[in-house]
């Protein structure tokens, strides 16, 4: 819990919503959607960059 209350419960969702993405992703390409799976895969780096630009803002913001 002293995770949560460190980074925040909207960054900790983010970051689980990155997992699951990963998860799918993977479940894709392994089951013969290649194409499908790069793609979904590509979203969690994506969502990654946008949580450091979150709170790089929010830190420049103090």
């Amino acid at each position: 819990m002293n995770f949560i209350k460190k980074i925040g419960p909207g960054y900790f969702l983010m970051l689980l919503l990155c997992v699951l993405i990963i998860i799918v992703a993977e479940f894709l390409f392994l089951s013969g959607e290649q194409m499908h799976g790069l793609f979904i895969g590509l979203w969690a780096p994506m969502l990654m960059g946008l949580i450091v630009f979150f709170k790089l803002m929010e830190h420049g913001s103090k």
